[in-house]
């Protein structure tokens, strides 16, 4: 019988655990009011209902995201300090183009598993489970080898025309892109699953680390420290993080997947990925095209400064990450048993823990920016200003939640695609104007316009199309 599990203790022993612990509150002078705080904590993320679970999941991923934004954020500091402006700019381009392809080589498959697990589960059908659970991945890895090989072709054609400083490190990072097929697909298999930590952890904790590791070693020894050398690091550990992810995951899915025959859908698999895949292509290039326009037009000292302001405010972004990668198959679940007040009140809980800790975190942020740019070295303070521009987006992709999620598993893949597509569109028609004429700060607006039409243009459709509302403020009343 296949079943979605979880990494958590059994409910049964966590209650019996509560209660010996409130009996010793209340033996305490005034520790019943105490026992009485922790018990509406503790009902908040153990009282078995699914808004519990989404706490308990995006909690678990936001811990996640947070260790890793602290283990990048303390990597990009030493790697610009090790390695100066110049390279560490001409690493931050190579590795920006590697995450935007590498995002999307999966056609995504790593999100449709959000669609077909618990749907599989649900109807019983585990011939098609176990045989998507297996060649999702292996249709991953194929794709990505294919990127590989045909970004490793463009660089050999465009190689006349781009900066020699960035040819080999472009060279040397196409050979990451088939693991980042599986590792993404491998992701949506682990949080479909709600092992949120299998899923997230090894590229976001465990690679970063062997990557700090490699690269502490070698400036300890006196080896170069350049983009190319930082870059042969990089996919040396992704590829190390991704293969042990293949073998653990292997081992969690044979303890709840019992053996038998496989059913493969691949059309059908692919005919669902492939809208979610232009949404995340188009998601991936909004992202990315700031940094790749201003490389156009600016030194890499100015894209480096620009990196390190952009992804210092973008460190607010975990939150909204934490919460649509664990919960997207959750408003499947909903669906397909047609509870409608259900996914309603669940929508409405995942909105409000996207948009109250972003705005936060974006506070603090802002009031510690200075520091933190410092953290880099003394020139990057110069783009301080430019968190605020880019925050003012951030925070209007906050106030809808994971509303992209909800289309995407709720059939309005080609309208979501369309929405991500225009945005991208304005991004880069913005850039491309702004740039030239305001520099990083042209980036930073047109970054931040593209994000709030983007999030406008989500709570449109999906209040629409769906009937939906899924804005921070004026939800209807139940």
């Amino acid at each position: 019988m296949a079943s979605v599990g979880s990494e958590h203790a059994p409910r049964s022993y966590g209650r019996e655990s509560w209660r010996m612990h409130a009996r010793l509150l209340d033996s305490i002078p005034g520790g019943a009011r105490v026992g009485a705080a922790i018990a509406r904590v503790h009902a908040l993320f153990a009282d078995g209902s699914d808004s519990s679970l989404v706490r308990r999941l995006a909690g678990a991923a936001f811990l996640i995201r947070v260790i890793s934004a602290a283990l990048t954020f303390v990597s990009q500091i030493l790697l610009a300090r090790w390695m100066g402006g110049f390279e560490f700019g001409i690493y931050i381009y190579g590795w920006t183009w590697i995450l935007l392809i590498g995002g999307m080589v999966d056609l995504g498959l790593g999100s449709a598993a959000q669609r077909f697990i618990p749907e599989y589960t649900e109807h019983k059908n585990f011939a098609f489970l176990r045989g998507f659970l297996s060649g999702s991945r292996w249709l991953a890895l194929l794709f990505g080898t294919i990127a590989g090989a045909a970004s490793a072709i463009a660089v050999r054609a465009l190689t006349p025309y781009i900066d020699p400083a960035t040819v080999v490190p472009l060279y040397v990072s196409c050979a990451a892109l088939p693991l980042f097929g599986v590792w993404s697909a491998q992701s949506g298999i682990a949080r479909s699953y709600n092992w949120v930590n299998l899923g997230l952890s090894p590229v976001y904790v465990q690679r970063p680390l062997v990557l700090l590791g490699l690269m502490g070693l070698a400036y300890a020894l006196g080896l170069p420290t350049d983009a190319i050398t930082v870059t042969v690091v990089g996919v040396f550990a992704l590829v190390s993080v991704g293969l042990g992810q293949v073998v653990v995951l292997n081992r969690r899915l044979a303890g709840v997947v019992e053996g038998g025959p496989k059913a493969y859908a691949a059309r059908i698999w692919l005919t669902t990925s492939v809208p979610i895949f232009l949404v995340e292509a188009f998601y991936y290039l909004l992202n990315y095209s700031d940094i790749i326009v201003l490389k156009q037009f600016r030194s890499a000292d100015d894209v480096a400064i620009y990196y390190a302001a952009a992804k210092t405010i973008a460190l607010v972004s975990f939150i909204y990450y934490s919460v649509a990668q664990t919960i997207a198959h959750k408003f499947v679940e909903y669906d397909v048993s047609g509870d409608r007040a259900g996914l309603t009140d669940f929508l409405k809980q995942s909105v409000r823990l996207t948009f109250w800790p972003s705005l936060a975190v974006i506070v603090g942020l802002l009031a510690l920016g200075h520091p933190l740019l410092r953290l880099f070295g003394r020139e990057f303070v110069s783009g301080y200003y430019l968190m605020f521009i880019i925050a003012i987006g951030l925070l209007a992709r906050a106030s809808v939640g994971p509303a992209e999620r909800l289309l995407n598993m709720l059939g309005e893949r080609r309208a979501c695609a369309l929405v991500y597509g225009s945005s991208f569109a304005i991004s880069l028609v913005l850039c491309i104007v702004l740039i030239p004429r305001l520099g990083l700060a042209g980036a930073a607006i047109a970054s931040s316009a593209a994000l709030v039409f983007e999030s406008a243009s989500l709570f449109v459709v999906a209040k629409r199309r769906l009937g939906l509302h899924c804005f921070i403020f004026g939800a209807p009343k139940a």
